[in-house]
């Protein structure tokens, strides 16, 4: 009798015959869709996520749903677009959490489905109900969203405080040294980067210009924490040994689930010494070196503890590339020796490709195709039911609201494309994108658009929308359903 099972099926068969797969997923800060040498970059070097590529399913067509960190990230965890929720743009360092305790999320489902969940990195979603004191134990945060275990950075690396935040306490506080943060009024008497630039070991513009923290001036003012404050040039290594001992803490029989939020390439770009001057393109890509050498450490951690081939290992950006001088490190003029973004028009902060477009590679020994090269659309935003899926795990009834499962696309599995659509933003509620098969729509607050096809002009260089009346109408109105969704 003639076998009837599908590609599908046989997938799904094989994928329930291993059991569920460790998941991490390495979610990098900045780096462009053309900062890797797998993507297209000549002058910097990065052997560990090549090899990544190398045995897995390098991505063409990824996007990390917002241009900014804060939506991206909002996205990632509840599988629903940020631009629905007011006050989800770039978070101060003493934003309240902006995902409700109780809402589904990635590692919440994942907890579910029994996994040991961790977070080691950048969080910038917020901290507790009311303006968090950070002398005290903060919650809700992580925990509340299903991480048992967490060590993240609160903001970011030019945001105060300047501080690690483990399981709800800053780490290595003095009680008798009190920490205090403040986005508008200043406070204390710590020096500030416009009062005393001969303290700073980089220069920075006057938005970042606040307290002095580390030789480096930040957003925000922080008096306090002394103790507490952490080596800009030692961020890699502390994040990367809090990722390494997570791992060394599981056990063979149970999944886990480590989400590693990396402050490279983020400004301030400080690398440590060791990788200083190995790039051509200056401190910037000497940070992209540090990058990857933390995927080495992680990769080589899973294969000592012989996690490696029952492990699904995802890398991605909160976000395109960009070429800034929000601070100057001294070897700025050699940051745009490498476009960040390749051929793609526009930066972090754009609704352009280069804005949102973003490297994906996705690897599982035995599931995801070695070597291979897709196209299919996704987004970070389809995180949640994808890993769900591959977890056996149902999500519960409203989880996910703007998500697709991209499991298929993920493994492989012929004639997987991923999603037909996608909303695309920048910080805030407008201005929105959409992603329609090759076409693409921006939209103006004063009503302007712009139409590509970006099967035939990647680099958006022709506006068709004088050209196509018809078909800016029809995606304006796809986009308008869109907008129009309750998913509360």
């Amino acid at each position: 009798m003639r076998n009837l099972a599908t590609p599908v099926l046989l997938a799904l068969a094989t994928l329930a015959h291993a059991g569920p797969p460790n998941i991490v997923f390495i979610l990098s800060d900045d780096v462009g869709y053309g900062d890797l040498v797998c993507y297209g970059a000549t002058k910097v070097k990065t052997p560990s996520l090549d090899r990544l590529a190398r045995e897995g399913t390098r991505f063409t067509d990824a996007h990390s749903t917002g241009s900014v960190c804060t939506p991206t990230r909002f996205a990632f965890m509840s599988g629903r677009y940020a631009w629905r929720q007011a006050g989800t743009g770039i978070a101060p360092g003493n934003a309240t959490l902006l995902i409700k305790p109780g809402t589904p999320t990635v590692p919440s489902v994942l907890k579910q489905a029994g996994y040991a969940t961790g977070i080691v990195g950048k969080w910038h979603l917020g901290l507790g109900e009311t303006t968090p004191d950070f002398n005290q134990e903060i919650a809700p945060g992580p925990r509340e969203l299903g991480f048992e275990y967490s060590f993240i950075i609160p903001a970011t690396g030019d945001r105060t405080p300047c501080v690690f935040v483990e399981n709800g306490r800053v780490v290595g506080l003095d009680p008798a040294d009190p920490i205090t943060v403040s986005y508008g009024t200043r406070i204390g008497t710590d020096p500030t980067g416009l009062e005393r630039p001969d303290l700073l070991k980089i220069k920075a513009d006057p938005n970042h210009s606040q307290t002095i923290v580390n030789g480096v001036s930040r957003i925000g003012y922080m008096t306090g924490g002394m103790k507490a404050r952490w080596v800009d040039e030692d961020i890699a290594d502390t994040l990367t040994g809090r990722a390494v001992a997570f791992l060394e803490k599981q056990k063979s029989g149970r999944p886990f689930f480590l989400y590693l939020a990396t402050h490279d390439i983020h400004e301030p770009m400080v690398p440590h010494p060791r990788f200083r001057g190995t790039s051509e393109c200056g401190w910037r890509g000497d940070v992209i070196h540090q990058l990857d050498w933390t995927v080495g450490q992680v990769l080589a951690t899973l294969e000592r503890l012989g996690f490696a081939k029952d492990t699904l290992v995802v890398f991605s950006s909160d976000n395109g590339g960009a070429i800034k001088n929000t601070y100057d490190d001294g070897t700025n003029a050699l940051h745009s020796r490498q476009p960040p973004n390749g051929v793609l028009r526009g930066q972090k902060g754009t609704l352009y490709e280069g804005g949102h477009r973003v490297p994906f590679i996705a690897r599982w020994p035995g599931h995801i195709p070695a070597g291979r090269e897709s196209d299919a659309l996704l987004g970070l935003v389809d995180l949640l039911p994808s890993f769900a899926a591959l977890a056996g795990q149902k999500l519960p009834a409203g989880a996910g609201p703007d998500a697709v499962d991209v499991s298929a696309a993920l493994l492989g599995q012929p004639g997987a494309k991923g999603r037909a659509s996608l909303v695309l933003q920048n910080n805030g509620q407008q201005p929105l994108a959409l992603r329609a098969g090759p076409w693409k729509l921006l939209t103006r607050p004063n009503g302007a658009a712009e139409l590509y096809n970006l099967s035939a002009d990647l680099s958006e260089a022709k506006n068709l929308a004088a050209d196509e009346p018809a078909r800016v109408k029809e995606l304006a109105a796809l986009l308008a359903a869109e907008r129009a969704k309750d998913t509360r």
